[in-house]
């Protein structure tokens, strides 16, 4: 029992020893695995305090380095942190300034006082910048020499800074402001422009070609106020480098503006061709319109354009007023005015061509003050050009063909005369021509265009030159009457010729500048020579008709009724046909001139009519009981009175060239071509 007793004790101790072991074996398992689980955990944030050492290490780097390196960084961090802190506050200034920049139309004093102090502050940030960015680079540079910062973060800052500088070039200056100023100047531009669109308005005008009873043009085509918006605007966008688009949207304003008031006039014809201009229709009109035109133009379109510019860039300059002048004017027709005058120049060479030289010319002289006025800067040298070639071409023609004229006119002597026995268009032409040509219009003109010609070939010039020539251009059309006057097989026709053409030189020179010239004894001896060979013209033709109604043989009927009725019918068939064949080839005769041919045709009447009424109411009845009586009695008093009467009537389809060209009813006083020789006379 003893030994038993002592056996289950010590059992009972081996199983609570196995039991506490059991506790401390898993006591120690669950303290190894919570160990684990620690470390496990520890191991990120070990590497987390490794990640951070290397800042730690920077951060107590400045601890570490030499105490004077400290204290001298002090003084270098706060000269950098003054101008930068004071750089940062304008740029916050300047965004401040963008809700004062809306629109400048509401209040223009006050937008443009917003502008010039974002200008300032803009101006101060450009000043600035760099400033601190020198400043920056200073410390940088000592805390890099000192070892006073980690690489990395000087790194970052080198990086930054060198954005810095870089931002300090002109276009990258300009957006310090992140646009804010470029945004105003493009409102203020587009201000410009609404002020100069509202208020150009084009000039009303009709379309009458009388253009001198248009109103007078006001001084300035702007109010006052507007004006001096204008200029304020132009101030500030010039300060900013945007001169040269303000004046382009001005020229591009205004232009638009006086082609709206010239639209008016129809000024289609300044694009005519050389081509066309070869058809006399169109000429003579033409530049009647493009003188009133030119001068409506000069006087009031471009001299209120020239006094706005002077006007709105006075404070700017002159250069600049004349650039955008001279720009206005090119671009709304002035060098197409001056291409159609050089379009004219360039035309056929015929004497209505000088008359309208001598208009062009009086033109552009009339003119020329405001020319030299208006466009003699040097912005409108191109202007000038044009106009010193178009007067040189103008006085160049016109000379040479004044000059031609009297050679011209001996060559159309070689020419047969009409066949009509009218007045050649030559010399209806050069009469009225040498008319207006001395006349009061045409002969300061053509003096002035002669002097200023010989003066470019160092040649004197007088006025009797003048009149001498034009005199000898009308003794050449006597010697071509004479010519002419020989030239026709049959006198009788030539009678004819010669009467018209000496009336015409009587009527149409008497009482002009050319007629004075030539003295009362040279009409007489023309006077003279139309009624000689009118009555020659009578006595050789008409004349001879009242011959074959002669009443010889029956005044007693002395060979009894039947004979006398035959001798009546006999007369009155010869009569009837030499009065057939005579009416027949002169009907196609012409008198041009009514007076003269009213009393040639009342003498002819005259000369045939009394006696053949006698005739038939004497002798008449004998043959009107005859069956074939109409063969005899074939025309009654009146019917032969009318037929004479209406003798000579001009023909339609008068020709004015030598080539044969219907004339146009544009034209009154016609227009020859003098060079051509080889064509008839009409």
């Amino acid at each position: 029992m003893a030994v038993l007793g002592r056996s289950d004790v010590n059992g009972n101790d081996m199983i609570e020893n196995l039991i506490a072991a059991r506790k401390s074996l898993k006591l120690s398992l669950e303290k190894s695995k919570a160990l684990g689980f620690a470390l496990e955990k520890a191991g990120p944030r070990l590497d987390e305090i490794n990640q951070r050492l290397p800042s730690l290490e920077a951060a107590v780097r400045p601890i570490r380095a030499d105490k004077e390196a400290l204290i001298a960084a002090g003084g270098h961090i706060n000269r950098a942190i003054g101008p930068a802190a004071a750089v940062l506050k304008v740029f916050d200034a300047v965004h401040g300034l963008e809700k004062s920049l809306s629109d400048p139309r509401n209040n223009l004093a006050g937008y443009l006082s917003v502008l010039k102090r974002l200008e300032e502050a803009l101006r101060f940030l450009g000043d600035n910048c760099g400033l601190a960015i020198q400043w920056l680079d200073d410390i940088l540079e000592y805390l890099e020499d000192n070892v006073m910062a980690d690489e990395q973060h000087l790194l970052h800052l080198k990086k930054s800074l060198k954005g810095l500088r870089e931002s300090q070039s002109d276009d990258e200056r300009a957006r310090l402001d992140g646009g804010l100023l470029n945004a105003a100047l493009d409102k203020l531009e587009g201000e410009l422009r609404r002020l100069l669109t509202e208020h150009s308005v084009p000039l009303p005008m009709s379309s009458s070609p009388d253009l001198g009873e248009q109103a007078v043009i006001a001084p300035s085509l702007l109010p006052v106020s507007v004006i001096h918006k204008l200029q304020a605007i132009l101030g500030r966008l010039r300060t900013n480098n945007r001169l040269e688009k303000c004046m382009s949207i001005y020229v591009e304003v205004r232009s638009s503006n006086v082609r709206a008031s010239l639209q008016a006039l129809d000024l289609d014809y300044l694009e005519i061709s050389i081509a066309e201009f070869n058809d006399v229709q169109s000429i003579e009109g033409y530049i009647a319109q493009w003188g009133k035109h030119l001068e409506f133009a000069v006087k009031h379109l471009f001299e209120a354009e020239y006094k706005l510019c002077n006007d709105v860039f006075e404070r700017i300059g002159l250069d600049v007023c004349m650039g955008c002048f001279s720009k206005i004017a090119a671009h709304t027709g002035i060098v197409a005015f001056l291409q159609f005058g050089k379009t004219v120049t360039e035309s056929k060479k015929d004497p209505i061509k000088l008359l309208k030289l001598l208009d062009i010319f009086a033109s552009l002289n009339r003119l020329r003050l405001d020319f030299n006025r208006l466009f003699g800067g040097a912005a409108c040298i191109e202007i000038q050009n044009l106009t010193r070639d178009l007067i040189k071409r103008v006085i160049d023609g016109a000379a040479e063909i004044f000059w031609e004229l009297l050679v011209q006119v001996e060559l159309q002597r070689q020419i047969p005369p009409p066949p009509d026995g009218n007045v050649p268009i030559l010399v209806s032409i050069i009469t009225d021509y040498c008319n207006k040509l001395l006349g009061d219009n045409y002969k300061p003109i053509l003096n002035q265009v002669l002097l200023i010609h010989r003066s470019w070939k160092r040649e004197k010039f007088q006025e009797r030159i003048l009149v001498s020539e034009v005199l000898n251009i009308v003794k050449a059309i006597e010697l071509n009457l004479e010519t002419w006057t020989k030239a026709y097989e049959d006198s009788i026709i030539s009678n004819l010729f010669a009467m018209n053409n000496h009336y015409h030189l009587y009527k149409h020179l008497k009482g002009t500048k050319v007629g004075d010239l030539l003295g009362d004894s040279w009409f007489r001896e023309h006077e003279q020579y139309k009624d000689y060979y009118a009555a020659i013209f009578l006595r050789d033709s008409w004349g001879k008709l009242p011959g074959h109604l002669s009443r010889e043989g029956l005044i007693l009927f002395s060979g009894g009724r039947a004979t006398a009725r035959d001798l009546v019918k006999k007369r009155l068939k010869n009569f009837n046909e030499a009065f057939d064949e005579m009416y027949k080839r002169q009907s196609s005769w012409v008198v041009p001139d009514r007076d003269l041919r009213d009393k040639i045709c009342q003498q002819i009447v005259q000369a045939v009519v009394p006696v053949y009424r006698s005739y038939m109411q004497s002798y008449g009845p004998l043959v009107e009981l005859d069956g074939s009586s109409s063969k005899y009695a074939k025309y009654s008093v009146q019917t032969l009175e009318q037929m004479l009467s209406s003798l000579f009537l001009p023909k339609p389809g008068r020709y004015a060239s030598f080539k044969g060209r219907q004339l146009s009813a544009k034209f009154n006083n016609g227009v020859a071509d003098l060079r051509r020789t080889t064509s008839a006379v009409v």
